[in-house]
């Protein structure tokens, strides 16, 4: 297998709240999405982003939904200063994110904050000094 993650898809509770979510407050550009529409596609430079219903997510793989998202993964943003860090932040919290943890230094020598989108999906928005991930 080619160590590739080619589309990751978050399954929802909301689907309208968390297209807004996306959409308008993040700003993510939906690809093909046409309104009514239960999934939607966001290309991510590089690799792609979409959020599906959870209850039909769970129906398509053939298992039993699950309770909530789990913090055991996150989704990062990387950023190229730690002002940017603080302005993405920011846009994420204007759009109805909850405030998990304020960018700050990071034990690991960067700078970096975590907010949760609706679902509760962790999202980090960090600066990395020592490497080009932006």
């Amino acid at each position: 297998m080619k160590p590739k993650i080619s589309i990751i898809t978050l399954g929802v509770t909301n689907f309208p709240r968390s297209f807004d979510f996306y959409s308008k407050g993040l700003g993510f550009i939906p690809h093909n999405y046409k309104t009514g529409d239960v999934y939607a596609l966001f290309e991510m430079d590089g690799s792609w982003f979409s959020i599906f219903p959870i209850d039909m997510m769970s129906e398509d793989a053939g298992i039993k939904r699950t309770v909530s998202p789990s913090p055991s993964f996150t989704l990062a943003h990387n950023v190229s200063s730690e002002a940017m860090v603080d302005e993405v932040f920011g846009q994420g919290l204007k759009a109805g994110a909850k405030l998990i943890k304020t960018p700050q230094k990071a034990a690991w020598g960067g700078y970096s904050g975590y907010f949760a989108d609706p679902d509760g999906y962790l999202w980090e928005v960090a600066y990395n000094p020592f490497t080009d991930l932006t």
